[in-house]
């Protein structure tokens, strides 16, 4: 048989058995159409942003009218209201009366507090604070006095809540705290004061007549602490005390014994006494008579 024939047969007999056997792929190749798009899958729209989403506009504080007005403090971070009220020679109690605090330990930053009596000419005031000398504990301002001041304080003092009289600056008649010698002078940088060395329980008294507007320690490194207020212009400061024989609202004399030399928050017993004038510290030295 010639090759071409027998090729010819070969081909036939090949296709005739497929045939017969019906085979058929059981899992037939999948077809990629590479002309086809890929199948996307719905997405809900994004609401649209919306005017009213811009950021909230938070109402003004209370007193922001007055920021940068003479009279006016504008509350800063870290103040406390015994703090300004000191900066500003008033009594916290008062500051807290012109301002409307409900609260006088919650005061917010940037918050603008008046500081001089409603009525008064506050551009005729002139107040410097003193910086930041002594760092704020948060203790209540109507916190009562240590029990050795509160137990002290109903003796041989005497309770009286009757105003002092006024004193106009060219009348006051200024005394001594104490009978010590100074151990410590007057420095603006330093120390805003004068100190005078002494043993526990020496007697500490008023320079002047006036009403105590605080009595107790919160001021970090005064110990206990006893703040007097004599006139519109000055306040005067005793501290370090052992025990404080005075409470506040309690009006005192010249040369009544209000506090117990002591060594709280110092390193020795000692009085530290401060002179205020509208606020900053001055020079007791220059106020107090001669020995």
């Amino acid at each position: 048989m010639p090759s071409s024939l027998r090729l010819l047969f070969t081909a036939i007999t090949t296709s005739l058995l497929l045939s017969a056997c019906g085979v058929t792929p059981r899992h037939p190749a999948p077809v990629e159409d590479r002309n086809s798009q890929p199948a996307t899958t719905a997405v809900a729209p994004a609401p649209a942003a919306s005017a009213a989403s811009a950021p909230e506009v938070k109402p003004p504080l209370p007193g922001a009218e007055n920021a940068g007005k003479p009279g006016y403090y504008t509350v800063k971070p870290g103040d406390a209201l015994i703090r300004i009220a000191l900066d500003n020679g008033q009594s916290w109690r008062d500051v807290a009366k012109w301002n409307n605090l409900e609260n006088p330990n919650r005061i917010e930053v940037g918050q603008v507090l008046r500081v001089v009596p409603p009525g008064v000419d506050a551009s005729a005031v002139t107040s410097k604070p003193i910086g930041n000398t002594a760092k704020i504990e948060t203790r209540p301002l109507d916190a009562k006095p240590p029990a050795a001041a509160a137990s002290a304080a109903a003796a041989a003092t005497g309770s009286s809540t009757s105003a002092p009289a006024a004193l106009e600056d060219d009348s006051m008649a200024w005394g001594w705290p104490v009978s010590q010698p100074i151990s410590a002078g007057f420095d603006e940088q330093r120390n805003k004061g004068l100190d005078f060395a002494g043993k526990p329980g020496d007697p500490v008294l008023a320079v002047a007549d006036g009403r105590v507007v605080y009595a107790g320690s919160g001021l970090r490194g005064y110990g206990n602490l006893v703040i007097i207020k004599h006139n519109s212009t000055y306040l005067t400061a005793y501290a370090h005390n052992r025990a404080m024989l005075v409470e506040q609202d309690q009006v005192v004399r010249k040369g009544q014994r209000i506090a117990e030399m002591g060594s709280t928050e110092s390193d020795s017993v000692k009085l530290h006494f401060e002179v205020r004038k509208l606020g900053k510290p001055v020079d007791p030295a220059k106020l107090l008579p001669a020995r």
